[in-house]
């Protein structure tokens, strides 16, 4: 495994960050265990989840998915060889059963409560915003969305303050953003520079070798602030593992749970581009995962990569990927490739 330091912190990550969102609707309590066994023998140390999870959001399966990594670590006592990251979910539609009125005070609070009493732990590493409250063009929309945003943003200080509270508390470590935009961001890194509050470490965001569109704006303030992504999809809902390119969906795939989030990787270039990419891969003697990830797994303002898995099998595969080094000419060839696709959405 290769490792780094979480931005702003002396926190050690694994480039390799694991995924859960799938424990507890497409996986089994004994599931998610098994993958967590197996992840940490292989030298991941960093976890994702939300109070969200599992997907798709529903009101009975909020909160599985931290009830499956709270029950690991009370059968195992590994709580402290992991580095924890968890998040409050956005306003939204598919939000409405777990809370509303956005990132208050006592929501933030409340939900802190809520993910700790699940996880069975005293303390979550990395406490994230799950995605802003206000409209903004997020989720494979392009245009602005005026019509739906011209309500106030969040509260930005109330929300930064908040959080230094519950790191006072010792309930929470360090702070990220997650499907936030440039402007966002900024704002966050403002307000807590200029009120000596919590500085965000992190952002996760969608990015694939087919949705590249974190760098349009995002990755110069990953550079320039120090704030690291965390690539959460990097094989774009299934589609760049190669089995949607026969023009079939198999049974139980997991893009089938999301059609309007897939949508956005299945375009006919993105479609041409992952055969392209295929070909790219079979001639190095990789897979189409591990080229996908392992491109991922060396930009210098990605953090780590969030990986999950239905299957075990998948899920080795995933975490072997640390291990492939791209040379400089699978790099150029994967360049020409996605300069055939037209520039993303966020």
């Amino acid at each position: 495994m290769k490792y780094t330091k979480l931005p702003n912190t002396d926190i050690k990550v694994s480039k390799i960050c694991l995924g859960t969102m799938t424990w507890g609707n497409q996986n089994t309590e004994a599931d998610g265990h098994e993958q967590m066994d197996y992840a940490l023998e292989q030298g991941v140390n960093f976890w994702d989840t939300a109070e969200l999870y599992s997907v798709p959001a529903t009101p009975e399966t909020y909160g599985a998915t931290e009830k499956i990594i709270g029950s690991w670590f009370k059968k195992t006592g590994n709580r402290d060889k992991v580095v924890l990251a968890s998040k409050i979910a956005g306003g939204g539609d598919y939000t409405k059963h777990i809370r509303t009125g956005g990132f208050t005070k006592q929501n933030i609070i409340d939900a802190v409560e809520g993910s700790l009493s699940r996880l069975q732990t005293d303390y979550i590493d990395l406490y994230q915003l799950h995605w802003p409250s206000r409209g903004v063009n997020c989720f494979g929309v392009r245009d602005y969305p005026y019509q739906t945003a011209t309500k106030e943003a969040e509260n930005h200080l109330e929300i930064l303050e908040t959080m230094n509270q519950l790191v006072k508390q010792g309930k929470i470590k360090h702070v990220g953003l997650s499907n936030e935009t440039p402007w966002g961001t900024m704002k966050y890194l403002q307000t807590a520079k200029q009120h000596n509050l919590p500085i965000m470490s992190t952002i996760q965001n969608s990015y694939s070798l087919i949705h590249r569109g974190y760098e349009v704006g995002m990755s110069e303030v990953s550079m320039r602030e120090n704030i690291g992504l965390l690539a959460y999809s990097p094989l774009a809902q299934g589609v760049l593992s190669g089995k949607y390119l026969d023009g079939k969906t198999p049974e139980g795939a997991r893009g089938t749970l999301f059609p309007r989030f897939i949508a956005r990787y299945m375009s006919e270039s993105s479609l041409k581009a992952v055969s392209e990419y295929l070909k790219i891969a079979e001639k190095h003697g990789l897979t189409l995962s591990e080229l996908s990830l392992a491109y991922i797994n060396q930009l210098p303002f990605v953090t780590s990569n969030i990986i999950g898995a239905t299957k075990m099998s998948q899920l080795k595969e995933n975490i072997n990927s640390i291990n492939i080094e791209l040379s400089d000419e699978v790099l150029k060839k994967i360049e020409a490739v996605h300069n055939l696709i037209p520039n993303p959405a966020p």
